[in-house]
Formats: C-alpha cells, sequence, structure tokens
C-alpha cells in the first residue's frame, strides 16, 4: 500500500502529460513560455516531473559503465533538466512578479526538494569520481578553451557544495541545505505580507500635503485597488520612500518612514526576525562544515574578491570619505532647518523632504519639472533602446503576439545589425502588491550553441502605477534603473557561449552588476538625452537649462546615497562573517553593534535594506555579496572612463566592447578579460569622482 506522500506524488506525475503547457519546449518563436496556456495548477506537476527527471539523468551519468570523459559526463550534465529549466524559468519569474497564495504554496512545497536534488548531484561520489577523474586528466584532453572553463568550473562548484565531505558529514550538509531552502521560502512570504501591511492609508487629504494631483490620483487608485476609500501609499522595498521628498506634513513622513522601518518587526506572524537568525545560524555551521571559518570565506572563494577580507578592506576604505561627506550634507539641511524655525534635529524621515530643498536652493532645481520630460515609454523605445541602436547596432520590432501573464507587459524582439534575430526581451515596470520590490533581469531561455537557443529575457521594475488614462511620468533616479536592468538584459541578449553554464549573467555575483552599472551611464550621454527627455504633451525637448540643473545636481545628496548602500553592504558582511560558535539572540541589537563597529553606524543616514528586510540577502542570492554593488561600480566607472578616453559612444567601441566582455559570459577568467579589455587593472579613482567623495575630507 502506498504512503501517502507517495500518493501525492503519484497523483501529480499523473497530472503531467501533453496538455501540460511545460511537457515539451514552446513552440512560439524563440522558444518563449506559453503564457497564454500555463494556469497556476500546470506548475507543481510540471516541476515533480521535471526533478524526477533531473535525478534520473543524473543518475545515468554516475553509473554510466563506460569511461568518463567530457562528452558523457560534463556535458551530459550540461544536457540534464530541460525540463526543469523551462518550468523554473517561468515559476520562479511569476513567483517574484505574480505570485499568489497557491504559487506560494507550491514554492513552499517545491524549493527543498531543489535542494534536494542539487545535493543529490553535487554530493553524489560517483558523480564526483567521474568528474575529478576528468579534471585530473584534463592537461592531456585538448580540449577547446571554453570548454576547458566547463571543467573547471564544473570541479570548483563540485567541491565547494561539498563533495569531498565524509558521508555522514554531507548528510548533515543535506539538511541544512533543506532547511534553508525551506527558511527562504518563509522569509520571502513573510516580507512580501509585511510589507503589504505596511502602506500608508489616510482618509484625510490634508496629511499627504505637498503631493502633486498626479500623486494623489495613484495614491486614490492604490486605495480602490485594496476595495478602501481615501488614499494608500504602499511600501518601496528599500527604507527610504520616495513620497517622503514632497510630503511636507512631518507627522505623515514620521509615520511612513516606521512602517517602513518595521516592516517585518511587529512580533506577528510576519515577524522575519527568528527566520534570518536561523538562516545565519545555518549558514555559519554550513561553513564549518565545508572547513571554512565563515559563510563569507565560503562563498566568497569564486568571487572576484576573493576573501572576505578583501572585501572588508575595499569597503573600509570608503569610508572614511563617504562619512564626512554625509556629515557635511547633514549639517546644510540641519541650517536649513533651523533658518525656517522647525525647532527640531534632523531625523531620517526629513532627508528627503529637506534635501529635496537644499538641492532647490543650491542648483534651482526641482525633481518635479522633470518628470512631465520623462515619459515612460519614451524612456524605452527613445532612450533605452536607441542607445542600444547606437552603441551597438540593435533595432527592436514590438510583438503583439506574444502571449504574457498580464496585460500591461510589453515584449520586442531585438534584431542584431545585420538585421538577424537576437532575442525576445520583456518589460514589466509597474508596481504590484503580489510582486516582490526592487528591479531585476531574468532569463526565461538562456542562450546556448550546445542547444542552438537564442536568449529570451525580461526586465521586471516597480515603478509607480499611474492613474487612469495617465501618462506613466517617472523621476530621472526611475530613468536610470530602467538603463541599469536593460544592461543586464544586454549581458544576456549578447551571450554567445556553447554552454548554458557559462553563459550570460552566469557569472560571479561582483561582476554581474558591472554591465546593468556600466549602462547607466548612457542616460546622461548627450545625444541619447535629447532623444528621450522631451515634454509628453508637447514633445519639446527639456530646455537646455535644466538639463544643466541635472548635471549640477548629480553628485549632490551622493554622501548620503552612497552611505546607505555602504551601510547595507557592511551590514551584510557583518551577519556572514559570524562562526558557528558565536550565538546572535537580538537582531536589532546586532544590527546596531556591526555597524558601529565598522565605524558607519550613522544615525541619520539609515541603512538601505534592515536586516529584517534585506531580501538580497536572505533569499536572493546575494549573502555576503551585496558589497558587489560597490565593487562593480568600480569596475564600471573605470570602464565609463575608458569610453570617455576613446572617443565615447562610438559603433567601434561597442562593438569591442560586446566582443571581448558582454558575449563572453563566464567564458574566461573574469579579472583577466576584463583587465585585457580595460588594457590593465581598474581604479577606485573614477568611482569616487564619479560620487563626488574624491575631495571629501577624511575623518
Amino acid at each position: 500500500m502506498m504512503g501517502a506522500a507517495a500518493t501525492v506524488a503519484s497523483a501529480q506525475q499523473a497530472a503531467f502529460g501533453p496538455s501540460n503547457p511545460f511537457y515539451e519546449e514552446s513552440k512560439l518563436p524563440f522558444h518563449a513560455p506559453p503564457f497564454d496556456r500555463v494556469h497556476d495548477g500546470d506548475l507543481e506537476p510540471a516541476m515533480e516531473a521535471g526533478i524526477a527527471e533531473r535525478r534520473k539523468e543524473i543518475e545515468a551519468i554516475a553509473n554510466d559503465p563506460a569511461k568518463p570523459n567530457f562528452e558523457n559526463t560534463i556535458v551530459a550534465m550540461e544536457r540534464a533538466g530541460r525540463l526543469l529549466q523551462r518550468v523554473q524559468a517561468v515559476f520562479f519569474d511569476l513567483t517574484g512578479s505574480n505570485t499568489n497564495p497557491t504559487l506560494q504554496a507550491v514554492e513552499k512545497s517545491e524549493m527543498p526538494k531543489l535542494a534536494a536534488l542539487s545535493d543529490s548531484t553535487f554530493l553524489n561520489p560517483k558523480l564526483f569520481d567521474r568528474v575529478e577523474t576528468i579534471y585530473n586528466e584534463r592537461a592531456t584532453l585538448k580540449l577547446d578553451p571554453e570548454s576547458e572553463r566547463l571543467l573547471e568550473i564544473t570541479y570548483q562548484r563540485f567541491v565547494k557544495a561539498g563533495a569531498r565531505l565524509a558521508p555522514e558529514d554531507k548528510e548533515k550538509l543535506k539538511k541544512i541545505n533543506e532547511e534553508l531552502a525551506s527558511l527562504s521560502t518563509t522569509f520571502t512570504t513573510k516580507l512580501l505580507a509585511g510589507t503589504r501591511d505596511g502602506a500608508f492609508h489616510t482618509t484625510d487629504v490634508s496629511e499627504l500635503a505637498g503631493m502633486s494631483e498626479a500623486q494623489l490620483s495613484a495614491a486614490q487608485t492604490a486605495a480602490k485597488s485594496r476595495n478602501e476609500g481615501g488614499y494608500l501609499i504602499p511600501l518601496q522595498n528599500t527604507t527610504q520612500q520616495p513620497d517622503l521628498a514632497e510630503l511636507s506634513n512631518r507627522a505623515t513622513r514620521k509615520q511612513i518612514f516606521e512602517n517602513s522601518w518595521m516592516r517585518n518587526e511587529h512580533g506577528d506572524d510576519n515577524d522575519t526576525r527568528a527566520t534570518v537568525l536561523r538562516i545565519a545560524q545555518l549558514r555559519a555551521q554550513k561553513a564549518q562544515l565545508l572547513g571554512f571559518t565563515s559563510f563569507a570565506a565560503w562563498n566568497l572563494q569564486d568571487q572576484m574578491a576573493k576573501t572576505p577580507e578583501n572585501a572588508l578592506k575595499f569597503m573600509s576604505d570608503l569610508t572614511p570619505a563617504t562619512v564626512s561627506k554625509a556629515d557635511g550634507e547633514a549639517r546644510e539641511i540641519q541650517a536649513l532647518i533651523d533658518q525656517q524655525k522647525g525647532g527640531f534635529e534632523l531625523e531620517p524621515w526629513d532627508w528627503e523632504f529637506y534635501s529635496e530643498q537644499v538641492r532647490k536652493a543650491k542648483y534651482d532645481f526641482d525633481s518635479a519639472q522633470v518628470k512631465p520630460y520623462f515619459e515612460l515609454n519614451r524612456v524605452v523605445e527613445d532612450g533605452v533602446f536607441y542607445a542600444a541602436h547606437q552603441m551597438y547596432g540593435l533595432t527592436f520590432k514590438e510583438r503583439k503576439d506574444i502571449p504574457v501573464y498580464r496585460p500591461e507587459i510589453r515584449v520586442w524582439e531585438v534584431f542584431d545589425a545585420n538585421g538577424k534575430p537576437l532575442a525576445l526581451f520583456y518589460g514589466d515596470y509597474f508596481a504590484r502588491d503580489n510582486k516582490r520590490g526592487g528591479a531585476w533581469m531574468s532569463s526565461y531561455v538562456p542562450q546556448s550553441k550546445l542547444f542552438g537557443t537564442l536568449p529570451v529575457v525580461k526586465n521586471t521594475l516597480n515603478l509607480p502605477q499611474p492613474a487612469p488614462g495617465e501618462p506613466a511620468l517617472i523621476d530621472f533616479d526611475g530613468v536610470r534603473t530602467l538603463f541599469h536592468e536593460f544592461g543586464h538584459a544586454l549581458h544576456g541578449m549578447f551571450a554567445d557561449s556553447e554552454y548554458p553554464s557559462l553563459s550570460g549573467t552566469s557569472v560571479p555575483r561582483d561582476f554581474v552588476e558591472f554591465p546593468s552599472q556600466f549602462n547607466e551611464h548612457w542616460a546622461s550621454e548627450p545625444t541619447v538625452f535629447a532623444h528621450f527627455a522631451k515634454h509628453y504633451k508637447t514633445g519639446e525637448p527639456m530646455p537646455m537649462a535644466l538639463k544643466q540643473k541635472i548635471e549640477a545636481a548629480s553628485k549632490f545628496n551622493e554622501g548620503y546615497l552612497f552611505g546607505e548602500l555602504l551601510t547595507a553592504a557592511q551590514l551584510d558582511m557583518q551577519w556572514h562573517i559570524l562562526d558557528s560558535k558565536t550565538q546572535v539572540t537580538d537582531v536589532d541589537a546586532f544590527e546596531k553593534q556591526a555597524l558601529e563597529q565598522v565605524h558607519i553606524d550613522m544615525a541619520k543616514v539609515p541603512t538601505r535594506y534592515r536586516t529584517s528586510y534585506f531580501q538580497h540577502i536572505w533569499t536572493n542570492g546575494y549573502a555576503a555579496g551585496y558589497y558587489a554593488y560597490l565593487w562593480s561600480e568600480m569596475l564600471d566607472d573605470a570602464a565609463y572612463k575608458w569610453f570617455a578616453d576613446h572617443g565615447g559612444m562610438t559603433r567601434a567601441n561597442g562593438d569591442r566592447f560586446r566582443r571581448m566582455v558582454l558575449s563572453r559570459g563566464n567564458t574566461q577568467d573574469l579579472q583577466t578579460m576584463y583587465d585585457n579589455w580595460l588594457g590593465g587593472e581598474p581604479s577606485v579613482e573614477p568611482m569616487l569622482e564619479e560620487r563626488g567623495l574624491k575631495d571629501a575630507p577624511k575623518k
């Protein structure tokens, strides 16, 4: 008689058949996901079938009686799991972009199974014996450079995952990995609910004094979407909230800030503190089991920084100038408050409101002035796409025939300079209650010569949803975010690799942000800017005087902005340099102490993410890696200086960058790749200059 678990698994596999949209490869252009056929009930049986299929394929490779060689072991592993890749790509995109209780339940069920599947691969002794045999014979194999790289990376992944552990330690590791997978889902569910519940709601419009008519209309629409009256301001994922720059009611500002700061710390079902304590503890135990002093030491071994000490020194060197710059900005703001006879000391919820006034006074610049010139669709098509055309010769054609999971999502076919199809690109730009915060790039289909596939990639953002019938007007930060995420998309679209494991954005965490941050620079390039910065009503270009104000104000408030980023990066690292013997019982106390000891505890500059809602490090793969944004910024600003020194935005420069960097994925050592393209090692000086920190006095 079947047990309950076996009965459920049997029923799920029985439900998976030709009618399931993932049963075979999509017949749509570029093998795009058939969202018109995908229903919530299709995902779990497809995941179960995909897991079973990959497990069977891996077992067959491990037990192959033939002598191990590159084709029957390394390439065979690359070929395994095609069904699982198809369903995972859609499933994880939906759980991030358009989740619901059904998908959350599936995620809770499947994440431990996926962790177990990974362990059954990397902790399989027979399979590792085959990989190690081939690796030890690599000098005699005469592989091409990309195949050599795949062999090296594959071997490293097995070793890093624990392939050398004793059998009893492998079992301990499996249990840790399974629990971590469950906790990751728990954290995500709690965070989404806490963020939703943290929205500011009022029926008194006077509490929203300072907001524009368009902002008030959007707030009414947000309230109606939850069947509530009045006005609703949803929380974004970061600590600070954009509307604080306009709200003149200090009590409202304080309430919104505290809603954000405490979103997951109310001692209720959405409180994440116990969850993150357990995650941190398990990660430290995992590192010890694998022979490392901390999770950071284990995780950074295959990153560009190599060690937590290198990452910490890098951040420490940036701290004095950052703190000094932020302190100076705080004094300017406090002087304005005193001048206005405010009668209070600057607090974090005041910073955005008063810094905007300082900006206006110093540069005669009001960010609200620029929004009419940044209409979303124009920025995308006449800005982001235009820059890609100028740099790389790309052209874009919107496809109305490709199914999507929500009507506001747009799809474009991307054509290379020679007119050949290059990729399919999706844009999902607006915030929703069932979408996690932030902005990201994802891949539905990775490029691979092995499978003959072209890339299908997507950008997801959380721009404010306009009221019905109103244009989507964004600020310059939104413009930069669009260019940033499209830099990730270019990294995926330009991929030109044989093997999917090395393709596109499959690179270490402290390199993956480099192409995206580099692409942000073209938002300000004069010819690109002039092409998209046009008034949404009249089509008139932004006046030169206003553009000059944007440029003059570009380094304003950088001590604050860099400070909140640097603080978050340090907070991440402090959690992940803990050893397994250190017992943390109070999340908030640890957070405060951790920042004090690295001399960046700035009370008026709150960390971009608190521990309790720092999704990047607890679920999104940035554990001990949030410093990557800073490290990649060093790479990107040095790269932009190279462009400036070599003629700027030219096709020759773009094609060289594409050929030597963007197309190469992880097919060679990344430091070598970068240095070969740059013609030397990167310097931190361009980053300090770009941030306006170069001449900041050191404390």
